[in-house]
């Protein structure tokens, strides 16, 4: 697999160059006040999901709320508080 922002066909210069080199990787800082991750910065893997190495926008996306229950797996159940205004 491989990213498909990094173009990989590059031209060697030197005829010396042998051995693996490292390829270049694609990341983003997507903002909101989150730190892209040291493991999406220097890792390996590969997800056209992953919001730091990927396609894929953060915004409109990030609910904030109390965890009320955690029984399904992979699935939480969360209690969001806001206010509801009744006009007079």
């Amino acid at each position: 697999q491989k990213q498909p922002t990094i173009f990989q066909n590059k031209k060697r210069v030197l005829l010396g160059e042998t051995g693996k080199e490292k390829l270049p990787r694609y990341y983003k800082n997507i903002g909101l006040g989150f730190k892209t991750p040291k493991e999406a910065i220097e890792g390996t893997y590969i997800d056209k999901k992953c919001p730091f190495t990927g396609n894929v926008s953060i915004r409109g996306r990030i609910l904030s709320g109390v965890v009320t229950k955690m029984k399904m797996q992979r699935t939480i159940v969360i209690r969001r508080d806001y206010l509801h205004y009744i006009w007079k």
